[in-house]
């Protein structure tokens, strides 16, 4: 689909910036006027993550004159492998503020605000008002929903894209000129039935891939040239290096953006998405222990004093970075189909624990509901016992 520009151009460049920009200057379909567009616009970036890394980096190359980021997040090692606007130097450093001086190192004629806070229902439409066009590098359902509905309130365009292990995808949303997030997907999938990035993991490179593909539809909307990715959908199979089109259509019935739309403000998008199923919660309600816990009743089993079974439920892959001494290997998949309930004394308390505590609070609800009643899970996971217990091991 092709559209008008999205801003009007600024009144001139100076010298430098020609000189900085003069391969995009002699491209006839951007030329001047093109690039004056891209330093008039303001683009706001949500999240300087894997996507949010090499988005905001070819940004602030283009020429986008204003930048915004919204970060609340800090630099872990463990983001260094796929989030390339940090470096070494930057572990425990706020994102937000090590993505503005590696942008501003990139092009120092590029206006940076830093939002250094949590997206929610509460900010979130004062803050896109202040821009024209609205890039998406989170990695979680309940923010995604966020962004589209405000987008759909305030009818800015939303440059989108998600990534999970070798696979991409990526789309533009703009309610008045085709569909939106929710016509693509109505409803968020089942608590716990897609795992996340640091569950799952993701090929570092793929984050360029996708990243450079908004970049790529972001300057198409700013400028007015090309087809817009509006209307398809644009997936990546990095392992069969292939790409592929999926058409979509606006559906007459989306609650946000249909002629009957029964979301016409914001919700709690955290209970709309949920983290954990309503069983897993009120499973884990009055069963849940701590790390420390954990110990003292790893300690006393030493002694001879109790006995129970220590159930990791995460997957292989993950077992070999780390495990927690005592622990055998369940993946939760195996309590999903009911294959690991045999496997399971009857005389001996359950304790599961997976990475951080959600997909051992889903199995949690599945034992209780065999009749595990004694069943308990560590809050915290493996990540929590590494941190408190033994900080030597590896985290990931």
């Amino acid at each position: 689909m092709s559209l008008q520009p999205l801003v009007e151009p600024a009144e001139s460049l100076s010298v430098d910036e020609v000189r900085r920009y003069s391969r995009h200057l002699i491209i006839p379909d951007v030329g001047m006027t093109g690039q004056k567009r891209l330093k008039n616009v303001k683009v706001l970036c949500v999240g300087a993550g894997g996507l949010g890394s090499p988005a905001l980096m070819y940004l602030a190359a283009a020429g986008v004159g204003t930048l915004g980021i919204v970060e609340f997040d800090t630099v872990d090692e463990s983001n260094l492998q796929r989030q390339i606007i940090h470096g070494q130097s930057d572990i425990g450093r706020s994102k937000a503020e090590s993505a503005r001086d590696s942008v501003l190192e990139i092009n120092p004629y590029v206006t940076v605000n830093l939002h250094e806070l949590r997206l929610d229902s509460s900010n979130v439409l004062e803050l896109f008002a202040q821009y024209d066009l609205i890039v998406d590098g989170t990695d979680n359902f309940a923010t995604r929903y966020l962004v589209n509905d405000a987008c759909v309130l305030l009818n800015k365009p939303y440059v989108w894209g998600s990534i999970y292990r070798f696979d991409g995808q990526a789309s533009v949303f703009w309610a008045e000129h085709g569909p939106c997030y929710r016509c693509l997907y109505p409803e968020p999938p089942p608590p716990g039935m897609v795992p996340s990035c640091a569950e799952g993991g993701v090929l570092g490179v793929l984050c360029a891939s996708i990243g450079s593909i908004q970049v790529t539809e972001a300057i198409k909307l700013i400028t007015g040239v090309g087809d817009s990715l509006i209307g398809r959908l644009m997936v990546y199979d990095a392992l069969e290096m292939e790409y592929r089109q999926v058409k979509i259509r606006k559906d007459p019935n989306c609650a946000v953006c249909g002629p009957n739309a029964t979301v016409t403000e914001l919700i709690d998008y955290d209970a709309f998405c949920g983290v954990i199923s309503d069983e897993a919660a009120e499973a884990a309600r009055d069963s849940t222990i701590s790390v420390h816990d954990l110990k003292r009743m790893i300690d006393e089993k030493d002694a001879g004093e109790r006995d129970f079974m220590l159930i990791d439920v995460r997957e292989p892959v993950e077992w070999e970075i780390v495990q927690i001494p005592g622990a055998v290997l369940i993946p939760k998949g195996e309590f999903l189909d009911g294959s690991a309930l045999e496997k399971l004394p009857s005389d001996k308390q359950i304790v599961l624990h997976c990475k951080v505590g959600g997909r051992s609070a889903e199995v949690l609800a599945v034992l209780k509901g065999a009749g595990f009643n004694d069943a308990i899970h560590v809050g915290g996971g493996i990540n929590a016992w590494v941190s408190q217990i033994e900080p030597d091991k590896p985290n990931y």
